[in-house]
Formats: structure tokens, C-alpha cells, sequence
């Protein structure tokens, strides 16, 4: 089904009014199938305890206090409630700022989940095919080494990739036949021809290149720039209004200073040292897929929910449960050979032995979405070295829940 406004896909003036009518309707959800929109609630409306979640918020400030990290924000969702949503100490430890529930942070590889679902829509508009190789939308990857990749072994890291960088170094230099270099398209292309080291679909290895080539993928498809696609189809619909892919103010609306500090290393007195600050240069020249999303836990919860909703969210459908279903189930193992519980990844998710869909970020986020519970779980920090209680949060979490809760 063509989404109205997708790029190619909008209706012409041929089309008469009424068939206009037909396909928009198509996109109307009826009221009992929606699912709840993101509001603000009580943990008792929701049968949690106020007191186990004070639990793990005492954790953060405790782990702050100690030095272990610089700040956090900690986010829980219930049945579409905000019950906990708490800011503790800096996003800016040197100029004394602190930090705030709308910080807005950098995703890191959290972003991967929001590019499978611009993959996911545009499948839907039948503009691309899980099954597609990629060779028969880029020519540089027609070749034996990466000419049996598709789509789906591109979205569950098993394509055989085994490049250990987000893009071959040096980036492409500006030419009279590419003088807009370097691109995502243009430097996605050049990993054609190193191609697969092992035979796609036969092992899991988490691929930084394969993600910046399913944006590539995103931007030939739609036509547009993968930020501009992700802002129409995704962000501005859903209300996403402080999500972006690049750490340039002009592209952020002017919002730059809202972003919080990252701490990579100890400073040697016991504090952390900056590693990237608000108007550094951006890591990468341009838009990318592995990362490069900059976002709030307002805005990130709530495209979670939309998937919890079953691709819902405030009337509209973005994805078909099928969608849903496809991206948040099992595809490959990540754990072979492990005694304890099988993990895996779908289309854009890890998902765990017990159904829960999660993602992490390098530069310190985690998003953890339960259906059997309809909850979500945020915990935001830019300290990603350091003595992160996110495990220990977790299980307060789920003992907050009271009992006859849990189906």
C-alpha cells in the first residue's frame, strides 16, 4: 500500500478525488485498535510500586555520587503511561549543567532500529524486498563476494560482512564525477567489492557497514536523504520533534546546546574528561545508518510504543503488525555455542529468550520494550565506560510490578 506522502508515491492530479479518499481511509485505524498514546501517569494506575522504581533511582544518584557515571535519564513506560522519568546529574560536568529530562543525546546505534523501520515502510510501499540483493539496487555489489547479500541479511547481521570500520578509510574525495563526495550512497558503494567473508545467512556478526548501506538503501528507494525520509514518514508524524541525524545546529533547528557532553575516558582525578562536546565536529561528514541519531527519551518512547501498539500510534499506521511481528522476532542466534539462554536479532532489534525487543547504544543508551508486559524501559547516559547499574535497574524494575500483573 503507497503511503501518501512518500516520494513518488503521492497521488496525481489524475487520480480523482474519491480514490483519494479510499487510499487515505486505508490509513485511518479504527478507535479499538490504536493502542494508547504516550501520557503522563502514576505508577499505581499501572499496578507498580512508587517505592521499587525510587529503588532504582537511588541506584543513579548513588552511581553518580560514587563518580561511576556523569548523569543519566531513566524513563519507564507502562500501558502507555510515563510512570518514572528522572533526570540526574550532568550533561555538562565542567560548566555545571545539569541534566534534563528533554537532554537530547547521541543514539549511537540505537539509530539502527529506526533505519529498519524506514526499510520496513518502504517494503511495504513495494519499493524494496526483504529478498533483494543488494547488487540489483547498487552495481558495485554484483560481484561473487557480495552478490548473494539481500536486505534481511543486511537487517540481522549475517550478511558476512566483516569490515570493522563504519566506512573504508579515506572517505572518497570530492571529483569532477563525484563532486559532492563523500556520501552515504558513494561510500556504501565502495563496500561492494570487499563483500562477505563468510556465506551470508550462515552466522551473525554485528556489521556496522551493513547498516550504512540499508540507509543508502533508504535514500535510493525513497528518493530523498534518509534524514529527510525518517523526519517526513516517522518523526514529524509521530510527534518526534526533538530526533535528528546530524550534530550540526543548523540541522538540529537550533537545539545544540540541549545535548549532553559524552564522557569516554577518566580524566586521571577521578572524573571523567569530555570526549566529544556540543560543537565538536560531527564524527562522521555526513548522514549515516549505524548511528548518528540524536534524540530525547520523550521521542524515543514513543516511537517504542508505536511498535508495542503494533505499528499504531495516534490514529495512523506507520507499519502493519505483520511489519512489527517480521522485525521483532527471532532471524539469527548471537549466542551460539552458549549455555544459557538463546539471544538473538531480528530486523533492526535484539531480541531475548523471553520476547523483550532491545537496543544499545555506544555512547550509553539502552531501550528495552516489552509486549508481554506492554512496558518500556529508557536508560540514557553519555558515560558509556563507565559503572553502569542498567542490569541491576532492570530487575527492580520488573519486581515494581505487583503481583497479578504479569499475565
Amino acid at each position: 500500500m503507497k503511503r501518501l506522502t512518500r516520494a513518488g508515491g503521492g497521488l496525481s492530479a489524475a487520480v480523482s478525488w474519491a480514490a483519494a479518499v479510499v487510499v487515505a481511509a486505508a490509513w485511518v485505524v479504527p478507535a479499538g485498535a490504536q493502542g494508547p498514546v504516550v501520557t503522563r501517569g502514576e505508577p499505581a494506575d499501572v499496578g507498580m510500586s512508587a517505592g521499587v522504581l525510587a529503588g532504582g533511582v537511588a541506584l543513579y544518584e548513588e552511581a553518580i555520587a560514587r563518580g561511576d557515571l556523569v548523569g543519566a535519564v531513566l524513563l519507564v513506560a507502562k500501558d502507555g503511561k510515563v510512570v518514572l522519568h528522572e533526570a540526574l546529574g550532568w550533561r555538562d560536568r565542567a560548566r555545571d549543567i545539569p541534566m534534563e529530562p528533554n537532554t537530547l543525546f547521541r543514539m549511537a546505534s540505537n539509530t539502527k532500529p529506526v533505519v529498519a523501520t524506514g526499510i520496513a515502510m518502504l517494503v511495504e510501499d513495494g519499493e524494496l524486498a526483504y529478498g533483494d540483493l543488494v547488487r540489483e539496487h547498487m552495481p558495485s555489489w554484483d560481484n561473487y563476494r557480495a552478490g548473494f547479500i539481500n536486505i534481511g541479511h543486511l537487517l540481522s547481521h549475517s550478511s558476512g560482512l566483516r569490515i570493522p570500520t563504519l566506512f573504508l578509510q579515506p572517505y572518497m574525495r570530492p571529483s569532477a564525477q563525484h563532486p559532492d563526495a563523500p556520501t552515504l550512497q558513494l561510500e556504501a558503494a565502495r563496500f561492494g567489492p570487499v563483500g562477505a567473508e563468510v556465506a551470508p545467512g550462515t552466522s551473525y556478526s554485528y556489521n556496522n557497514p551493513g547498516y550504512n548501506t540499508l540507509g543508502a538503501l533508504v535514500e535510493m528507494a525513497s528518493g530523498m536523504q534518509m534524514d529527510a525520509y525518517l523526519d517526513r514518514e516517522l518523526y514529524t508524524p509521530l510527534g518526534m520533534h526533538d530526533s535528528y541525524h546530524h550534530e550540526i545546529d543548523e540541522k538540529m533547528d537550533g537545539k545544540l546546546d540541549r545535548m549532553s557532553v559524552v564522557y569516554y575516558e577518566r580524566d586521571g582525578e577521578g572524573g571523567w574528561a569530555p570526549g566529544w562536546t556540543p560543537g565538536d565536529p560531527p564524527q562522521v561528514p555526513f548522514v549515516r545508518a549505524s548511528g548518528g541519531m540524536i534524540s530525547t527519551a520523550d521521542d524515543y518512547v514513543i516511537f517504542c510504543q508505536m511498535f508495542l501498539n503494533g505499528g499504531v500510534y495516534d490514529g495512523r499506521r506507520y507499519l502493519s503488525e505483520e511489519s512489527v511481528e517480521l522485525m521483532t522476532s527471532p532471524k539469527i542466534r548471537t549466542n551460539p555455542g552458549s549455555a544459557g539462554p538463546a539471544s538473538h536479532y531480528g530486523y533492526g532489534w535484539s531480541v531475548s529468550a523471553e520476547g523483550v525487543f532491545s537496543h544499545g547504544g555506544s555512547d550509553g543508551t539502552n531501550a528495552f520494550v516489552d509486549p508481554d508486559r506492554q512496558m518500556i524501559v529508557l536508560v540514557f547516559t553519555q558515560t558509556p565506560r563507565g559503572n553502569n547499574p542498567v542490569g541491576r535497574f532492570m530487575e527492580l524494575v520488573y519486581q515494581a510490578i505487583e503481583p497479578g500483573v504479569v499475565q
